[in-house]
């Protein structure tokens, strides 16, 4: 309630951006008209024909701002959570803000600095190059004559952010009240991821150390790099690099009027991303051509290290497999990958799941090999891996947007060229890897450690164990498969075991009767009912009864 009452304006603005695009019912049901006091005729239970859900969900972001913006942008990379058509319209989200005045970036960077820009700058241009929703970058020139490309952060960002961050977990918290759907896709986890994501790029010297990384790894590349970072004047708030001049690829026209050769480049762009995923597993994931430039000597620069995935060795062995069982229209192998890539619910049909990838290994069957789009196939897979729950991990589901990217990029630069055929010799290059004589001893050797750090562990959970037994809190879950169709059946046995005894008790008593009969040599009759005849009948018709029950149930 206290986050609700000290950022009441923007739960106002929240609530009116989603009763305008369709989703006041939303707002009615979280209970938001009673706390903010909104008219109930401002209510609208009308959904816009003409759009979709994807295209409203879209809308609702764009109204809402930066931080709105960038969680749609984040969301749009998880395939393996979101439906298809709800990711084809936030893929569409842009970030649309205007640049802060030079005023205010030149007292930031002053701040930062500790120094007037003139001690440090012979010149800083006031027209910024690019404006972001965190910040905006600025050329200028050190005393030494060397160009500098200098990114200053958007005065307030950090508050606006912060304020975002902490309205969206709580609206979150009150959503898993009231809709199941919220836990189902997890949103919650969505929400701490993008805040990680999103305070990371806050910090610029997280950037600085991301984009030195990439850099040194094509240290040796004449055709690939990365600009140089100046440490001495790059702080949280201030970026300050190396000012490269180029093209960049979106101008695909202007890199064909000078010269360039757009297959090289592709080629360039595709050998140096491939080489980042499955070699390094360390890669720029927003590879799109306003972060790509191209120099006068056909250099190929990456720009704007602020989004980055990262692949452990695991991963990468998952991903390679994966990608060669769907190469190969292998099910059972794809099936494998998936699981060793991803956390599987426990309720997870393996018989569905199979059927699915099934469908998918045939939908790319007859495609020749050179054809097939790696990115989508990996979303497809993934989109697979959202409906059966299987949670995988964030950087998975981040390369497979970065390779959709890349070839959408492809395609603008070189229809013809297949980053498939391209990505062969990785492929290969890793399973040699994967088999290598000493990689397989160094895994054997940490299987070995850790058993051996299992086993000096055991005194001490021995130890814990006698404890909770000593206090009567171990808990036994016992897990019995079709567990209610034994119960049913254990239900119909003391059914027809207490029918037998109530039988037998029956017979019991009409044998003393006709015992007692016999021998006082008179008719027994009951309240005027000869009861030794009407016994006979209600034994033999319950003797009748219990036979066709058992014969029925094919169990004599």
């Amino acid at each position: 309630m206290g986050v609700r009452i000290r950022h009441a304006g923007r739960y106002r603005e929240i609530a009116m951006a989603l009763m305008r695009h369709g989703f006041g019912y939303m707002v009615e049901e979280l209970g938001l008209f009673h706390i903010l006091s909104l008219p109930v005729r401002w209510i609208s239970r009308e959904q816009p024909e003409s759009m979709t859900l994807g295209e409203r969900i879209r809308r609702v972001l764009e109204d809402l701002g930066p931080t709105f913006v960038k969680f749609g942008q984040l969301a749009s990379t998880r395939s393996d959570l979101l439906p298809e058509s709800i990711i084809k319209e936030l893929v569409k989200l842009q970030e649309r803000v205007p640049p802060f005045p030079a005023e205010n970036a030149r007292a930031l960077i002053e701040q930062e600095w500790g120094a007037p820009i003139g001690d440090v700058l012979l010149s800083f241009k006031d027209e910024p190059l690019a404006a972001a929703s965190i910040g905006q970058v600025h050329a200028g020139v050190l005393k030494n004559g060397k160009s500098v490309a200098i990114k200053v952060q958007r005065p307030g960002a950090q508050r606006m952010i912060g304020r975002d961050l902490e309205i969206l977990r709580d609206l979150v918290s009150l959503a898993e009240k009231h809709w199941d759907w919220v836990k189902l896709y997890r949103v919650d986890r969505m929400v701490d991821e993008f805040a990680r994501a999103v305070m990371a790029e806050m910090d610029y010297s997280h950037e600085a150390r991301n984009a030195e990384k990439i850099a040194a790894q094509f240290s040796g590349s004449d055709w690939i790099g990365v600009p140089a970072i100046y440490w001495e004047y790059t702080t949280s708030r201030v970026l300050m690099m190396e000012y490269v001049e180029g093209i960049t690829l979106s101008r695909s026209l202007e890199l064909q009027e000078k010269g360039h050769d757009l297959k090289t480049a592709a080629e360039h762009l595709i050998e140096g991303l491939l080489h980042q995923i499955f070699i390094e597993g360390f890669f720029h994931a927003d590879p799109h051509p306003g972060n790509l430039l191209i120099q006068e000597n056909g250099r190929l620069v990456f720009l704007d290290f602020g989004l980055v995935g990262h692949l452990s060795e695991d991963m990468k062995d998952n991903l390679s497999m994966l990608i060669i069982a769907l190469m190969r229209r292998n099910t059972e192998g794809m099936i494998r990958a998936v699981l060793r890539m991803g956390v599987v619910p426990e309720d997870c049909d393996l018989e569905l799941l199979r059927a699915d990838l099934e469908r998918l290994r045939n939908e790319y069957y007859d495609v020749p090999f050179s054809q097939v789009q790696i990115g989508k196939a990996l979303t497809d897979l993934f989109g697979v891996a959202q409906r059966h729950r299987i949670e995988l991990p964030p950087d998975l589901t981040l390369l497979g947007k970065s390779l959709l990217t890349l070839e959408g990029v492809i395609e603008h630069l070189d229809p013809g060229l297949s980053i498939i055929d391209m990505a062969e010799p990785f492929g290969r290059k890793l399973l040699k890897e994967r088999y290598n004589t000493k990689r397989l001893g160094r895994k054997v050797l940490d299987g070995f450690a850790g058993i051996a750090e299992s086993l000096l562990d055991l005194p001490g959970q021995a130890r814990q164990l006698s404890a909770l037994i000593s206090k009567g809190k171990l808990r036994v879950e016992i897990s019995v498969p079709e567990l209610q169709s034994l119960m049913r059946k254990l239900d119909q046995i003391s059914n027809r075991l207490s029918f037998s005894i109530v039988l037998l008790a029956f017979s019991i008593i009409m044998v003393g009767l006709i015992i007692g009969s016999s021998l006082s040599r008179q008719p027994t009759v009951l309240w005027n009912f000869p009861a030794i005849e009407i016994g006979f009948i209600v034994a033999t018709l319950m003797v009748v009864w219990l036979l066709y029950s058992i014969f029925k149930s094919g169990r004599f």
